[in-house]
């Protein structure tokens, strides 16, 4: 577990919506991402439950900072 994680208690598997509360980001931008192949990283459990590991979220932070 990462020290965000520990700090934040963030959750292993994000939703969406999780995910554009933290990263203040709106939720149809996701969208598009998602369909763009852009953004962070997403693992979908199921055809329409996309989720995004906090671990993967912090990599695509990283990156698109540097």
């Amino acid at each position: 577990m990462s020290a965000v994680e520990q700090d934040l208690e963030m959750p292993v598997y994000l939703t969406t919506a999780e995910l554009a509360k933290v990263t203040k980001v709106d939720r149809s931008t996701l969208s598009r991402w998602r369909q763009r192949g852009e953004g962070p990283r997403v693992t979908w459990l199921s055809s329409t439950c996309p989720r995004y590991r906090w671990e993967d979220v912090e990599d695509w932070l990283r990156k698109s900072a540097a």
